[in-house]
């Protein structure tokens, strides 16, 4: 297509670089590395199968993925052939290198090699924009960010074929994407993919089933069923967050599912989210299923005149939310068509907003603490494009929330234009204990909502004023969160959590009426167990235990029975040996109390 040849001061650079590079994993050269080896992924693609297509091939988190139009579909075993191909390409040690041309020139080119994704890209570029990027004889149109030489990605794999719609819509054509990841030392690509094993074991999918907490069926797609277990796992979850937020001044409401679809263009949803909605018509005219809670939060604040003696007023909600995913991006309780949202919505005053929100970051990192998450990163995410509101008023936002940060001495990352439409936000992102991070959290800062739905208190010089929301959740999506929790313990809940604490075994039917007296003092003490009275052998149910991740194991045989005491196994093997059960009821309780 073009020149490629380097000078010999380039070509000192690029060594240079490559030196430098194989060293420097920082998340901009990753994010460079991993573009460059879906590059190569294409070439591999393309030297294989010809008459393959290409669209897309960006860096992502973790990884990077390449999207392809091929008639065949593609086979784990294509997989390992693309990877043998792609270390070929690698050890030649192409040379990266981009030109700026014109929109005639790559049109002409594209159409030359029968490459329509390329070309409908090209139409929506305009000249002095358009780039070609060269390794080798692979050419792709792109921006560039790229390494020097292909001896740089020499840590990659291939990990996963998925299907993806052309440009994320559903109604083109599904593409074949292939994803994979690179790191610039064989020591962190094992790391990683170290990581992706123990994550397939945790897969709150496989654990869910497993352990009796939560199906899908397809009579209701991408929407939990929530087993006795699974429930009680739930509630146990959702007492917590009440106790918490009870501590902290929250009053509790609850606002209906269906809404008139003009609450929603007041609000600013229906223009933002319609896409995403769904909408019933009944005799009183069109409802939306509610995608948030937040509209009919402020119809309870307007419900009465408020004082500024009543603020700030923390309305607290648990509200189920319905959003239409595309069935393909569906994926167990992260990603799902029906889910709750722990919403908060502070009503206060301008002078109030730092306080107010310093009380949220200091509630949200609390409540992560208490599930071992201390390693938190925050973001502050800035006015998007699509949004709605002066620049005064969204330079005031962004200024309450900065000063709330700053009151609590955290370091942050601003997200430029990651923001609500509605307003400025903080992102709280945990760290679980196989290392994945999770965004959950969000605290939102809004001057729009009030103002739309007219929203006013009394002030002290007795003049109507509009109040601050503030929008706020700590775990997000509680689904999504609750799957988290699944895959951050493995399914070995702590005891305050774990849907059953206590098993208790007999050795032989003589035991019993003993084990039937120690489950009933266990159940007058708060604690949840279950007994296996059956005839099976010992190992049989102790094993049937270890499977269902009960933290404790209490067996009674003749021994136990005489001395009035049980035996005492962990989950995981640890032998107790004979206790006595009002102290093991004791411990159990403390356990809990402590959240343990």
């Amino acid at each position: 297509m073009y020149n490629t040849a380097l000078s010999s001061s380039q070509k000192r650079s690029s060594d240079q670089s490559l030196n430098r590079s194989m060293v420097n994993s920082s998340p901009e050269e990753l994010v460079r590395l991993r573009h460059s080896t879906a590059h190569i992924l294409a070439q591999a693609v393309l030297s294989l199968f010809p008459n393959t297509k290409l669209a897309i091939g960006p860096a992502i988190k973790d990884g990077f993925y390449y999207d392809f139009d091929r008639d065949e579909a593609f086979t784990e075993e294509d997989l390992a052939k693309l990877e043998a191909k792609m270390q070929e390409i690698v050890k030649e040690g192409q040379e990266f290198s981009q030109k700026p041309v014109s929109k005639g020139e790559a049109e002409k080119y594209f159409q030359s090699r029968k490459e329509p994704y390329k070309l409908e890209i090209l139409a929506d570029l305009k000249d002095g924009e358009i780039t070609l990027v060269q390794n080798g004889p692979f050419v792709d149109l792109c921006r560039g960010n790229h390494i020097h030489n292909t001896k740089e990605a020499a840590a990659f794999k291939l990990l996963s074929i998925a299907g993806a719609y052309w440009r994320g819509n559903e109604r083109n054509k599904m593409l074949q994407r292939i994803y994979g990841t690179a790191f610039y030392s064989k020591n962190e690509l094992e790391t990683y993919l170290n990581r992706l094993e123990e994550a397939k074991k945790r897969d709150h999918r496989k654990l869910g089933k497993q352990l009796g907490l939560f199906s899908f069926h397809i009579e209701a797609p991408g929407m939990p069923f929530y087993h006795p277990k699974g429930m009680c796992l739930y509630e146990n979850l959702i007492g917590y967050w009440r106790e918490e937020h009870r501590k902290e001044g929250y009053l509790e409401i609850k606002t209906p599912i269906l809404l008139k679809d003009e609450l929603w263009k007041q609000s600013g949803h229906y223009e933002h989210y319609k896409e995403n909605m769904f909408f019933s018509e009944v005799d009183e005219g069109s409802f939306a299923v509610k995608p948030m809670n937040c509209p009919g939060s402020t119809l309870v604040y307007r419900s009465t005149q408020k004082s500024y003696r009543d603020l700030p007023l923390k309305l607290a909600e648990l509200g189920l939310v319905h959003r239409r995913e595309l069935s393909g991006v569906l994926h167990g309780l992260f990603r799902v068509n029906a889910f709750t949202i722990d919403d908060a919505h502070i009503f206060c005053t301008e002078s109030q907003i730092e306080e107010e929100i310093s009380k949220c970051i200091a509630l949200i990192r609390r409540m992560y603490a208490c599930f071992g998450f201390e390693n938190i990163k925050i973001s502050l995410s800035t006015r998007p494009k699509d949004s709605m509101g002066s620049d005064e008023i969204w330079d005031k936002a962004i200024a309450g929330l900065k000063a709330a940060l700053a009151s609590q001495n955290m370091a942050y990352d601003i997200h430029e234009g990651g923001g609500a439409f509605y307003g400025p936000k903080i992102d709280f992102e945990i760290t679980d204990s196989i290392g994945r991070d999770w965004q959950c959290g969000t605290i939102q800062l809004d001057f729009q909502m009030p103002e739309r739905f007219n929203l006013s208190y009394i002030d002290s010089d007795n003049h109507a004023k509009r109040p601050v929301m503030v929008h706020r959740a700590v775990f997000g999506s509680v689904e999504r969160f609750y799957g988290i929790l699944v895959e951050h313990y493995a399914g070995n809940f702590p005891v305050w959590l774990a849907p059953e604490q206590v098993k208790v075994l007999t050795i032989s039917d003589k035991n019993i009426p003993a084990a039937e007296q120690a489950v009933k003092k266990l159940e007058a003490a708060g604690i949840r167990v279950e007994s296996d009275l059956s005839s099976d052998k010992m190992g049989y149910k102790i094993r049937n235990a270890e499977l269902e991740k009960i933290p404790y194991i209490f067996v009674i045989g003749n021994k136990e029975e005489e001395s009035g005491k049980v035996a005492v196994r962990l989950h995981g093997g640890k032998d107790l040996g004979p206790q006595d059960l009002g102290a093991m009821i004791d411990r159990i309780k403390k356990e809990i109390e402590n959240k343990q």
